[in-house]
């Protein structure tokens, strides 16, 4: 088989993140918009390739007054950097069903190479609409302070407000391009 491009299905995707807040609980947020490419080659996943771009500004925590202020310097600072990227340098075999998908994540105008572990979510032949349709679930933890994401407060009891590590759940569903190729294909969000 070669390398086929398949479109994101972002009404049944989703970015989410998780940090620790106060010590006590986790805090959760979502990107809303975002875009990118997905490239598979069943038979020689080596081959694969992914590239994402996700609209800073579209930060959603369910709170708006948060939403305004990781938009700030203090976070993402979304006016001076508007996406943040990731775009895969290798993906390989992980064991049945899950790969490892490395590639540069930039940040705040930071890069750092990250790997994602990736659980292969199966392929369906033929959805009701006659398309190919692929699930993927997508982990990893990155250090917001290598980002430059370092805004904090320390509380009057000790410890600070906010994790450092953050925690990355991406849900992913795809359809398959009609042809085999060897470009891309652009999601719409």
């Amino acid at each position: 088989m070669s390398l086929v491009k398949w479109d994101f299905d972002n009404a049944h995707s989703s970015v989410e993140f998780t940090v620790r807040h106060m010590l006590v609980s986790k805090v959760r947020g979502r990107f809303t918009k975002w875009r990118g490419t997905l490239n598979l080659d069943e038979q020689d996943i080596a081959r694969s390739s992914v590239d994402v771009e996700i609209d800073v500004a579209s930060v959603d925590t369910h709170e708006p007054q948060r939403d305004a202020h990781l938009r700030s310097g203090d976070f993402f600072e979304a006016e001076k950097h508007p996406h943040i990227t990731f775009k895969s340098k290798r993906v390989a075999e992980n064991g049945k069903g899950r790969l490892k998908v490395t590639g540069d994540l930039t940040i705040r105008g930071t890069t750092r190479e990250v790997t994602l572990d990736v659980e292969r979510g199966g392929i369906v032949p033929k959805d009701p609409w006659g398309k190919r349709r692929a699930g993927f679930t997508v982990t990893t933890t990155i250090n917001r302070r290598d980002f430059g994401v370092s805004f904090n407060q320390v509380l009057d009891q000790g410890g600070l407000a906010l994790g450092e590590d953050v925690a990355i759940a991406i849900e992913i569903e795809a359809t398959a391009a009609e042809t085999a190729t060897s470009g891309v294909a652009e999601a719409r969000p």
